[in-house]
């Protein structure tokens, strides 16, 4: 996985319900991923900000900005407020005409969220966020699915966000299929018990969907069961390792190591010997049930 000639790293995109490595340089273009694969890179120059992306073009950061390696967006901080003022989250696009749904979307046992997504991305959001089963509420306007999302959050008990480090501490002792789509069955049928739902939002029934297959999660065992994550890349830093899975940005390598590819995002990354070994900085791992485990949104 490398990309030469002035391309830079986006990271991990998902198309067709499988992964694949983001770049831009002279437009955009992807590098499919496929599990069983050998990956050897290496950072080059310095990680740079990737500028903003809005209605699939991305417009470069017009200083070039260095980010730092560990950090989370590879963005500038002026970039990263562009960007977050055409961001969904932000509520300043309250005449946005497209329709949106909500979904339920479940980690790990305890890790659920609900959240919104415009229709027309389908399931991408799911992918990209590494939700392992999950189903649609509902479909309707910007605002109604924003009223609706606030109110189940608040009547279900659950947060708006799950860190990274919580849902790959649990990525690899999974209850079975069977379990994890009757618990979010469950929370359906409990979604449509709430009163106050928008008249302009449309119910939409259970519809379980589980993503542990497009992200080869059954390969999770033994010696590629997460152990540690990717820190940060620094210039010539080798990542070196056989891809056995994904799962929203990370990336799972048959030794254990976890990539997180938010951290590529901004380097221009070249091949690295075949026989290379990783020498970037990692982390362990905490488990679910270590104090503090998954305290961080990054690590």
């Amino acid at each position: 996985m490398s990309s030469g000639g002035g391309w830079t790293c986006t990271g991990i995109r998902w198309s067709g319900g499988g992964p694949a490595i983001g770049w831009y340089g002279r437009g955009e273009r992807g590098s499919p991923l496929s599990y069983g694969q050998r990956l050897a890179f290496t950072a080059r120059g310095e990680r740079r900000c990737a500028g903003v992306r809005r209605a699939g073009k991305r417009t470069p950061c017009p200083t070039g900005a260095v980010v730092p390696g560990r950090a989370g967006n590879a963005q500038c901080p002026d970039c990263a407020r562009l960007d977050r003022s055409f961001s969904v989250a932000a509520d300043t696009h309250a005449d946005d005409p497209r329709t949106y749904r909500v979904y339920l979307a479940w980690f790990g046992p305890g890790l659920v969220k609900v959240g919104i997504t415009a229709e027309e991305r389908g399931p991408v959001r799911l992918l990209e966020q590494g939700a392992v089963t999950w189903s649609w509420l509902g479909r309707g306007p910007l605002m109604s699915a924003r009223r609706t999302e606030e109110l189940l959050r608040a009547t279900l008990g659950v947060p708006d966000r799950v860190a990274y480090a919580r849902k790959r501490a649990v990525r690899d002792r999974l209850v079975p299929e069977p379990e994890r789509a009757a618990e979010v069955a469950a929370l359906h049928a409990r979604a449509g018990e709430q009163a106050g739902w928008p008249e302009s939002l449309e119910r939409v029934r259970c519809e379980i969907t589980d993503h542990a297959g497009p992200y080869g999660l059954a390969a999770l065992t033994g010696p590629a069961a997460p152990t540690r994550v990717l820190r940060e890349l620094t210039p010539g830093a080798v990542v070196a390792g056989r891809l056995v899975a994904a799962a929203g940005p990370d990336l799972h390598f048959a030794d254990g190591l976890v990539v997180d590819t938010r951290l590529l995002a901004g380097w221009e990354l070249g091949a690295a010997d075949e026989r290379a070994v990783t020498d970037a900085p990692t982390a362990e791992i905490p488990r679910e049930s270590d104090p503090g485990a998954g305290q961080d949104g990054l690590f």
